[in-house]
């Protein structure tokens, strides 16, 4: 047959036979909310990843702010860009330990198609219109379960549920701990080269602990990250058999991303465009609140209350977008003393 061999759906399945104890076998999933027959060819979990691949929610990351907004670099990381970083760390670590590489992939690959235009910052914004708050990470799993209805397994949806560590209780699987950790170690090692390439941070100002553990920001600290992680989750120290890093690296790394906050995240340059970017996202959402007429039928749960209707809308807004609506609904001149903050 050309050379060729069927690696169908059910051999792929006994191939997971082969992965170490704590992993988890896509023939073991807890299903989907809507039942639905196998594919032929591929596991559940990879037509989780697929269905993530091919959803809008996912094409509009590219447009959408990791740290600093709308900048005019090219090599400045996107939302898109970190996604996939992500990703590869959170195989990378996966395969490392013998656990199930494609949910790993699926969940990193969603695990930030909830978050809303200017990064946090958007976040901070859309606060006052949700009873208890508003998370990305909520409204990921809205958007995979409703808006989009991807009828994703309960794995990879518990996953971008608890991908961020302030969420509780935390995810279920050793793989969505996997990202967990590719999600801090994509940000802290990435946003710390966007922060010196924008002359925010100079690299000597770098916590030497953590400069002197996981080496200069890039591809070095990401190396020596991932390989802290493997350490510290195969140590014989480890008994609850989580996902975890060695302990001075983990400490090394909580110096660094108090650091990231205090002199990137919250720094002079994000205060003065936090302003900016809420009142953009505020005006937005109270414009939609008294025209709800103007939300796509397309972009729209009508069994959701208002509110719900229109933080969905304005929290699906990649960077670009919410900046041309704001121009197109408002006068040119509040427009243009917004959006030069912005770039």
């Amino acid at each position: 047959m050309g050379g060729f061999r069927l690696t169908d759906r059910a051999a792929r399945e006994r191939e997971e036979d082969q992965l170490a104890p704590a992993a988890t076998r896509s023939a073991a999933t807890r299903g989907r909310a809507h039942p639905e027959p196998e594919d032929a060819l591929r596991t559940a979990f990879e037509r989780d990843r697929d269905r993530i691949l091919h959803a809008k929610a996912f094409r509009r990351l590219k447009h959408k702010t990791q740290v600093f907004l709308n900048p005019d670099g090219d090599h400045f990381v996107t939302r898109l860009t970190h996604t996939l970083q992500v990703t590869q760390v959170a195989r990378s670590l996966a395969r490392a330990l013998g656990l199930n590489e494609t949910l790993a992939e699926a969940i990193a690959l969603a695990h930030d198609v909830g978050h809303s235009p200017f990064g946090h910052l958007g976040e901070d914004a859309l606060e006052p219109y949700v009873a208890g708050g508003w998370h990305h990470a909520a409204q990921g799993v809205r958007i995979v379960e409703v808006l989009e209805q991807l009828n994703l397994t309960w794995e990879v949806r518990d996953g971008v549920r608890a991908h961020s560590w302030k969420i509780d209780p935390p995810p279920a699987t050793r793989e969505a701990e996997c990202v967990r950790y590719a999600d801090r170690i994509g940000y802290l090692s990435h946003d710390a080269l966007d922060a010196i390439r924008a002359g925010v941070l100079r690299p000597e100002e770098l916590p030497a602990r953590a400069r002197a553990v996981f080496g200069e920001p890039g591809s070095e600290m990401v190396g020596a990250m991932i390989e802290a992680v493997v350490r510290g989750s195969l140590s014989e120290e480890n008994t609850a058999g989580s996902v975890v890093m060695a302990p001075e690296p983990l400490a090394a790394m909580h110096e660094l991303r108090t650091f990231m906050f205090d002199r990137v995240y919250m720094s002079d340059t994000a205060a003065g465009q936090k302003h900016v970017a809420i009142d953009v996202i505020r005006r937005l959402v109270d414009h939609h609140l008294a025209h709800p007429e103007l939300i796509p039928a397309s972009y729209r749960d009508t069994e959701a209350d208002r509110v719900t209707q229109v933080v969905d809308y304005v929290s699906g807004m990649t960077d670009r977008f919410a900046l041309n609506m704001h121009d197109r609904l408002f006068d040119a001149d509040a427009s243009a003393q917004m959006t030069p903050l912005l770039r």
